[in-house]
């Protein structure tokens, strides 16, 4: 049964895609838009920015951990089924990566991999690698899981000068807070709902780039 919350959520969304059916949404500059901006911005007449992300006409998301097979994995997976579900493959460009080589080349951890099933998403067989620094210029989302991530993502990357970094919760009412890495606490399904709610609200910030 769905929570209320649930239903707003997919409601809101639904709403989004609904509305870009219709009329094509000019894209704000790169970088996470505010609660506040969302509100009031005119999107109407904000100009076309040129993309910069990794397939051109595409929006390009990153999803970033700490060893690329518990948490990231499990946002990749579970992005790519919202825009699968609303009809949007085409307009997104999706992968993941580490902030350590500790798992380099592993793949996805089995309660991941268990989750993911028991939920109905498809997982496919991708394998641990680690973030890059060129990787800033090829997406336009790179978002971290929790505070240590955001610090080895701001080494490796060399900073943020497009705003193009957040953690997933600060899509969410929970701006600043980490999701748990279950590698540690052993308990995904709070990381899969904590990382569902992250992800429903990133979709809602991306359509308005769309």
């Amino acid at each position: 049964m769905l929570k209320k919350y649930d239903v707003i959520q997919q409601c809101s969304v639904s709403h989004f895609v609904s509305h870009l059916r219709i009329k094509s949404i000019p894209r704000p500059a790169l970088g996470k838009v505010s609660k506040g901006e969302k509100m009031t911005q005119n999107i109407s007449q904000t100009p076309i920015k040129p993309r910069f992300g990794a397939v051109e006409n595409k929006i390009a998301v990153l999803f970033i951990c700490h060893g690329n097979i518990c948490r990231s994995t499990m946002a990749q997976y579970v992005f790519q089924d919202l825009i699968n579900r609303h009809n949007l493959t085409d307009q997104f460009y999706i992968d993941s990566a580490a902030t350590s080589r500790e798992e380099i080349g592993n793949p996805i951890h089995h309660g991941t991999r268990r989750k993911l099933k028991e939920v109905g998403i498809p997982c496919g067989d991708h394998r641990a690698r680690q973030l890059e620094k060129r990787e800033y210029d090829e997406f336009d989302y790179l978002i971290g899981m929790d505070s240590m991530n955001i610090r080895n993502m701001m080494r490796i990357l060399g900073g943020d000068p497009e705003g193009k970094v957040s953690k997933l919760l600060d899509f969410t009412e929970r701006t600043g807070q980490d999701i748990a890495d279950p590698w540690y606490t052993g308990n995904f399904d709070r990381t899969y709902e904590d990382v569902k709610e992250g992800c429903e609200a990133l979709l809602q910030d991306c359509l308005l780039r769309l």
